[in-house]
């Protein structure tokens, strides 16, 4: 009580006042000292007091993004089905890089690929570290593209990213963090926002940020979802902004904010489905990543996790060993759930028979389960097969396959209500069948109360595309036909119908109708059409029938295509569960007198396949060393370039991998350049 009391600040004020301090983005109270200054209890981080009103805001803002990423829905959307992201989210497999023929390979042949690559030991990186810069990486990265397969858990990654952020676990020298999907952003396409009005509308908490604020802090805008995006983005526009407060059209402010004409401090992350990733030029990326979901180990602790009942998940898991196809679609999170939906139900109600192995057959099984739990859930239908139920929902579902195919033939897997409509289906239509079809709401603005729609994972769209076609071939549509293959084919037949359907989708430049193909191909099995006896109409299909489709496919000149591209032929031949190729080539895999059996293109598409999933790196491959035409041996490239990744892997050097990068890069440039040397 006898000493005398003075500020500890006034002989520093002045200087302190020159500063530019750094608020804290924590939670913590904060206590006012003076009139100038404010101390976060939390974190002892000291700023001016002006700055409590920014507090505020990122203080709400983590709320808000921690309330819209907290909680996911898993396949489908009904009510009650979500849960915490932190209880169900498992890591993901992610590397740098991006594969040598990604814009012109189906993702299911990517994925294919990824799940060879993952066995070969490639690094992968942790998703928190994805900003930060390699060793050898003289340059900061600003701007990181991630790609990955439709379902394959991109959107799980940036909700997981953001949401450890918001919680102040990880990348807390980010002061903000704006997550903007592209699905949103379509919503706004034709109006004119500045960057600060566009945060307003989509980040309501940050209404209250200062303008002058964006320019001096550090950023992380996040675009989920570039595939499903409607806006143009034209690189080319000279159009320049770079003020915040600048409006102008969406595209265009975006393409200023990836170029760094615009706020070119802050960072920018943008996931996409491979086949779009072609729309940012390379100049304006610093890093490229790949997600390609589970491992092998993965996939178990997905499928025990999801099964109380350890028989069940193990009976599951042995299953999906038995069938190549479907462990690496299982990679795919939304695949693994498909497969654990339609195995799960096979298995309690006790279903005689074989389990599926063809994709086929798996989504088929999956559209009956599907239709025959809407039933009971609406207590319809009691009593009756699942081949009945489809007969009653027979519109339904064409509309919804119509809707399908029209959207698949124009690259787009997002769709509004005025879409829906135009195939003749309603909101209620959708609702019901909530495990094919899902809707997405966002109800933070006024904005986002228009629903979105799509398909719970690409490959559904594609197969009931497939079923819708095949029902309007059968039924004679032919203003379908006309529209799809661009003549009035009224009068074809099944094998040239299918033949004419192939070399469009081998036409395809990225692969978007491979697996649409070859859903059709293995609906012409008879046991698949007795499964969907509901939607298909009546067709026969001879023996001499099936044999030209099968020698078509055989016969098939790819000569244009790219060398994976032509592995899709022998997939169709497996859907349609003729065996004989595989047979062939496991058989001269066995033989020690390889140099003298001539192989067939259709053969090394099989060889270059089967060597690409084998459980085993080969020692040596010499493609002359196989006896077969030019064509043949292109088409054992994919395995060839494989090889090359395999030795760069195992190889103890690590001055190897850019090496085999380069020599990749010319065996690629080479073939282009001369297709008749090897």
């Amino acid at each position: 009580k006898s000493m005398k009391k003075t500020s500890i600040w006034s002989p520093y004020r002045e200087s302190l006042l020159q500063i530019p301090m750094v608020p804290c983005a924590g939670s913590g109270k904060i206590k006012t000292i003076g009139t100038k200054f404010s101390l976060c209890l939390n974190c002892s981080v000291f700023f001016f007091s002006s700055d409590v009103g920014l507090q505020k805001v990122l203080k709400d803002h983590k709320i808000s993004l921690r309330r819209r990423c907290e909680c996911v829905t898993e396949g489908n959307d009904e009510k009650g089905s979500r849960t915490l992201l932190n209880k169900i989210y498992t890591d993901l497999y992610i590397t740098e890089g991006l594969s040598e023929e990604i814009h012109i390979q189906h993702e299911v042949k990517q994925l294919e690929r990824a799940y060879k690559i993952q066995r070969l030991h490639d690094t992968p990186i942790r998703c928190q570290d994805i900003f930060k810069s390699l060793p050898d990486q003289h340059r900061a990265v600003r701007v990181v593209l991630t790609n990955g397969v439709a379902g394959v858990g991109k959107t799980f990654l940036v909700q997981k990213f953001t949401l450890d952020w918001a919680d102040g676990l990880e990348n807390q020298d980010f002061c903000l963090v704006v997550l903007l999907s592209f699905r949103e952003l379509n919503l706004v396409k034709t109006e004119d926002h500045s960057l600060l009005t566009l945060l307003h509308v989509f980040h309501p908490t940050l209404q209250k940020l200062p303008a002058e604020q964006l320019a001096v802090r550090k950023l992380l805008f996040i675009f989920d979802g570039l595939d499903e995006s409607r806006l143009s983005l034209d690189f080319n526009d000279s159009r320049l902004v770079s003020d915040v407060t600048q409006k102008s059209s969406v595209n265009v402010l975006l393409t200023n904010l990836i170029k760094g004409n615009l706020l070119p401090s802050a960072l920018i992350w943008i996931t996409s489905r491979p086949a779009a990733t072609n729309q940012i030029p390379p100049l304006c990326v610093d890093r490229v990543t790949e997600v390609r979901g589970f491992t092998d180990a993965q996939k178990e602790e997905y499928l025990s996790r999801r099964f109380s009942d350890k028989e069940l998940s193990s009976k599951i898991i042995s299953h999906v060993k038995t069938s190549r196809s479907l462990q690496i679609m299982c990679a795919i999170p939304v695949f693994c759930w498909i497969t654990a939906t339609v195995l799960e139900h096979m298995l309690i109600t006790e279903q005689r028979g074989e389990l599926p192995k063809t994709m086929t057959e798996m989504y088929s099984l999956f559209l009956l389960v599907q239709t025959k739990r809407k039933r009971i859930k609406y207590h319809e239908g009691k009593g009756r097969s699942p081949q009945e139920l489809l007969v009653c929902d027979g519109e339904r579902l064409q509309n919804l396959g119509k809707l399908a195919l029209e959207h698949l033939e124009e690259g787009k897997i997002m769709f509004y209500q005025e879409d829906l409509e135009q195939c003749g289906l309603h909101v209620p239509d959708i609702a019901v069948y909530s495990g094919l079809c899902t809707e997405i709401f966002k109800k933070e603005s006024v904005i986002f109360q228009k629903p979105i729609y799509c398909f719970v994972h690409l490959s559904i769209q594609e197969f009931l595309a497939a079923v819708y076609m095949f029902h309007c071939f059968t039924s004679r549509n032919t203003e379908v036909m006309k529209n799809f293959l661009g003549k009035t084919y009224s009068e074809l037949s099944l094998e040239d119908f299918l033949k004419i359907v192939m070399e469009k989708s081998l036409r395809s430049k990225n692969g978007h109708l491979d697996l649409f193909v070859r859903f059709l191909h293995g609906l012409t099995v008879e046991s698949n059409q007795k499964l969907l006896g509901g939607l298909l109409s009546p067709t026969e299909n001879s023996p001499e029938t099936i044999k030209t489709v099968i020698s078509n496919l055989n016969e098939m000149n790819t000569d244009d295509i790219s060398s994976d591209r032509s592995i899709n032929i022998f997939h169709c031949l497996t859907e349609m569960k003729d065996l004989s190729v595989y047979l062939e080539i496991q058989k001269f895999l066995q033989t020690e007198k390889r140099s003298t059996k001539k192989l067939s293109e259709i053969h090394c598409s099989a060889l270059a396949y089967m060597l690409q999933m084998s459980q085993e790196v080969l020692g040596e491959l010499d493609l002359w060393k196989y006896r077969t035409s030019e064509e043949g041996r292109r088409r054992l490239i994919p395995r060839f370039l494989l090889y090359v990744h395999a030795q760069s892997c195992n190889s103890g050097n690590p001055c190897f991998r850019p090496k085999a990068q380069c020599l990749k890069f010319q065996i690629l440039q080479r073939i282009i350049s001369d297709n008749s040397g090897y």
